[in-house]
């Protein structure tokens, strides 16, 4: 198995989503000055503290809720790995595996060192004021699910 993909791509993942939390959150400050329009209303960046899952759900301030929450994002990681693992998987497979387990890596880390995940993305459009921001992890968590789904060779029904 060509393990190089899946690392790289999910060390990049997860560098990425690192590096931008730092650089919004504490070096452009977005916590202290508020929104800061960057392509308005498609992209703004604001802040957010996520204690749950995807678009707030089952928020827990709580760290009972943090942990079971870390607990549950290894445990996907590790399952995408050995399933990943087990057979020959397309190099495109394993770069979205790399993505989704850095992504969730990274927001792990997060709630490790914060207690929950920095969030500061967010996208309206179209006169939709979209109130919910998300961060790279969570694109790359995304683009990760889609591409194992996309490219896992298997021919619909």
């Amino acid at each position: 198995m060509r393990y190089g993909a899946l690392f790289w791509a999910g060390f990049a993942a997860f560098l990425l989503d690192q590096a931008s939390k730092y650089l919004v959150v504490h070096v452009m400050g977005v916590a202290q000055r508020g929104p800061i329009d960057v392509l308005p209303p498609l992209l703004v960046f604001r802040y957010g503290e996520n204690r749950g899952i995807n678009f707030g759900l089952f928020q827990g301030d709580n760290d009972a809720a943090r942990w079971i929450l870390i607990v549950l994002a290894l445990a996907i990681c590790l399952g995408v790995f050995v399933w990943l693992a087990r057979s020959a998987r397309s190099r495109w497979m394993l770069i979205s595996g790399g993505l989704l387990i850095g992504g969730a890596l990274a927001n792990v880390v997060d709630r490790l060192l914060y207690g929950y995940v920095l969030d500061f993305l967010n996208m309206s459009c179209c006169g939709i004021d979209n109130p919910f921001v998300f961060n790279l992890a969570d694109v790359f968590i995304f683009a990760g699910a889609l591409g194992l789904m996309l490219f896992d060779g298997k021919k619909a029904p």
